[in-house]
């Protein structure tokens, strides 16, 4: 399997690719979904993918966030850009942009990113359609559902790193709590604050929605049986150290190495509250860390007090520059710093107040950045030198041949066969390891001209081994032509049986996905995740309903497999008229992005398009339980809040589906927008129908928000 390492900047990237990646994950300084990381120029990147290239290594480029209508030509200039410079593959959020990109330059490889959910086989198969070859497959993805995709096309699949609270690509919570969107990569994480919950238990503030790092360990063992092609580390916003310990950890667990001191270090290098196996292998109890937040490190002893200062027993080897947390009862005391050495283990120094037996934990180890700029990678190749007198110098490697001057006999201090090979050992910044076979029978060569020859031959060894791309041609996709669409249709997304007066159509969201009476005439809601144990549970009863409503593109096969009629839901972030022309080809409806502005909804309101324009806005799905799966003592209610530390109320409603329970987040408020050209999307999961009929009498609903309507999202 393929080891595909995280480079938010150029020293991580080369930190990881000599650690022994097998491939690097990255992006430019547009549309990459980790914008706050430094992120690579185009000069930068092509010297990456040369070097990578050089070592065995692939290089893939994440143009992955949402694309605006405006930003269409320079997302097609960005992908023409990473292509030419070497890149091996493109990651995409935008199947239709995609699809776009692959007819006009069929040479190009595609990836379909995380964000676009991919999670079932029918999402696969319709990534393959669009031509992509490979999914990162959603972070929620069962692993029986990982073995029956991987037949599919090839996956990738998380194994160490940062887990989202919501499903990929469908988290909103940044974007309409700060106008800071996760899927434009701008993430406040306000996933990552204290919230009390309105369950008995769960009342005290908490990390309620903040998630443990992933760190499957030995199960990928698993997911090589269930025929994954590549595992994913994620943490392109973190340092060389951890890029470098996680390739080092899970190169020796994949060669039955000890792994050890690679775990050891990846801990110290980044660690939030301890690690979870994650949701493919089911939830467990570590998958929240709700007392501490944060990078936690690794326990190293224990405080005390000695000579009057603060003391750690400890048989690691602290020095100048490593810091540490402090932990009392399991939560954040402080930090400190070293201060020097002791016997049996060092002096702290700290600005707040330690105690005695405060857990001492290192986040800073300066030694684990030392050993990850040290790791050396190089590629072996032989290279033959003949100089001989009255012949032209020639050196042969891989291929390549190359001659120069005509060699001179020497008069005295002949050129031995030592000289020679020394002066090839140098390779500057080219990854080679040399082992150089010379015949010679006593020539002068100037030094500098052995040199010049030598840096010449290098070179046209690494063109031939890593050739450079033929330029794509500059393209411009053709753009859909929308006729004027005036609106007026309305449906309303439900959870009761009560159908407001005036609806034109009703997206009903069943309480329990094993047990659903519908209103007649109702379309059904399909949530983001949806497993093949939910498709056996609800393909039974499809003929209760008037068709599907989806929140992903899993919905196309899935509809024609079962004969019903599709409604795209916003989950599919439609935000050009690419995707919005795309999505209508294989829907009878499609809602449009949330997090449009009214002028950007006009542009794209073509006929059979709808604008959520009141009501409840669903900011985030959580495919796992907030309470820790603690059953029986849950009092198994519809709804309950999470309040914020500004006093702000979200939503939190419960649903079953086939693997248990499920979550819906809402915003603190509800939406009431000005009406687009589209037709009319309003949301009643949790209000109810009186924000239906607040819209239909044009009366104002108390605490509401415009939403995006009249800013742009950042």
């Amino acid at each position: 399997m393929e080891l595909l390492a995280p480079a938010g900047n150029e020293r991580t990237a080369y930190a990881a690719l000599h650690a022994g990646a097998d491939a690097l994950y990255l992006g430019l300084t547009r549309f990459s979904a980790r914008d706050g990381a430094e992120n690579f120029s185009a000069a930068a990147l092509a010297n990456l993918t040369r070097t990578a290239h050089l070592l065995g290594a692939k290089v893939y480029v994440a143009l992955n966030t949402l694309v605006k209508e405006e930003e269409v030509p320079a997302f097609f200039t960005a992908a023409r850009t990473a292509w030419d410079a070497g890149a091996d593959a493109l990651l995409l959020q935008d199947v239709f942009l995609g699809r776009a990109l692959k007819e006009m330059y069929p040479e190009v490889v595609l990836h379909l990113s995380t964000q676009a959910g991919c999670c079932n086989v029918h999402g696969a198969r319709f990534a393959a359609e669009c031509g992509f070859s490979r999914a990162v497959l959603a972070r929620e993805t069962p692993l029986a559902d990982i073995a029956d995709i991987s037949a599919v096309m090839e996956t990738e699949v998380f194994v160490q790193g940062a887990l989202c609270t919501c499903f990929s690509g469908q988290c909103y919570l940044s974007s309409f709590a700060g106008n800071n969107s996760g899927n434009r990569g701008r993430c406040k994480q306000p996933c990552r604050k204290q919230y009390r919950t309105d369950r008995a238990g769960y009342t005290a503030p908490a990390y309620a929605l903040s998630l443990s790092d992933l760190s499957v360990g030995e199960r990928v063992k698993d997911l090589a049986a269930a025929g994954v092609t590549s595992l994913k580390i994620e943490g392109r916003m973190r340092s060389a150290a951890y890029a470098a310990a996680a390739v080092e950890y899970y190169r020796a667990l994949l060669a039955g190495q000890p792994s050890a001191e690679a775990f050891s270090r990846l801990m110290r290098a980044y660690n939030r509250g301890g690690y979870t196996r994650g949701l493919a292998f089911e939830q467990d109890k570590t998958l929240l860390s709700r007392s501490v937040q944060g990078h936690i490190g690794e326990r190293v002893g224990t405080l005390s007090r000695r000579q009057g200062r603060w003391f750690c027993a400890s048989s690691f080897a602290a020095e100048r520059g490593d810091a540490f947390k402090l932990l009392r009862g399991g939560k954040e005391a402080g930090g400190a710093r070293f201060a020097e050495e002791g016997k049996g283990g060092f002096f702290l120094a700290s600005g707040d107040a330690p105690a005695e037996g405060d857990e001492v934990r290192v986040t800073l180890d300066v030694s684990a950045e030392r050993h990850a700029l040290s790791l050396r990678r190089t590629r072996p190749v032989r290279v033959f030198v003949t100089a001989k007198a009255g012949e032209a110098l020639r050196a042969e490697a891989e291929g390549v041949c190359m001659t120069g001057d005509v060699c001179e006999r020497a008069v005295r201090a002949p050129l031995s066969a030592q000289d020679i090979a020394a002066c090839f050992q140098k390779t500057g910044e080219l990854p080679f390891s040399c082992d150089v076979r010379t015949e010679t029978d006593g020539v002068f060569v100037p030094r500098a001209s052995l040199n010049a020859f030598r840096r010449a031959f290098l070179e046209a060894l690494a063109a031939r081994l890593a050739p450079a791309r033929a330029p794509l041609a500059e393209r411009v996709p053709p753009m859909p032509a929308f006729g004027t669409h005036k609106g007026g249709m309305s449906a309303v997304i439900l959870t009761e049986k009560d159908v407001p007066a005036g609806a034109d159509m009703v997206i009903w969201k069943p309480a329990d996905y094993a047990d659903m009476a519908p209103p007649a005439g109702a379309w059904l809601y399909l949530p983001p995740l949806f497993t093949a144990a939910d498709e056996a549970l609800v393909a039974p009863q499809l003929n209760k309903f008037a068709g599907v409503y989806c929140e992903g593109t899993y919905g196309v096969p899935f509809a024609r497999r079962h004969g019903v009629r599709l409604f795209a839901g916003t989950g599919w972030n439609l935000t050009n008229r690419i995707a919005v022309a795309g999505a209508l080809a294989c829907a009878q409806f499609a809602a449009l992005s949330k997090e449009l502005t009214l002028a950007e909804q006009n542009v794209l309101a073509a006929e059979g398009t709808f604008a959520l324009a009141a009501g409840d806005i669903k900011v985030m799905d959580l495919s796992y339980c907030p309470f820790e799966r603690t059953c029986s003592a849950c009092d198994r209610r519809a709804f309950y809040t999470l309040t914020d530390e500004a006093g702000r109320v979200f939503p939190l409603r419960r649903y079953r589906a086939a693997d248990g329970c499920r979550f819906e987040l809402y915003n603190c408020a509800p939406l009431a927008a000005e009406r687009a050209k589209a037709s009319v999307l309003v949301d009643c999961s949790a209000g109810g129908t009186a924000y239906f009929a607040a819209l239909r009498a044009g009366t104002p609903v108390a605490g509401a928000t415009r939403g995006h309507a009249a800013r742009s999202l950042l």
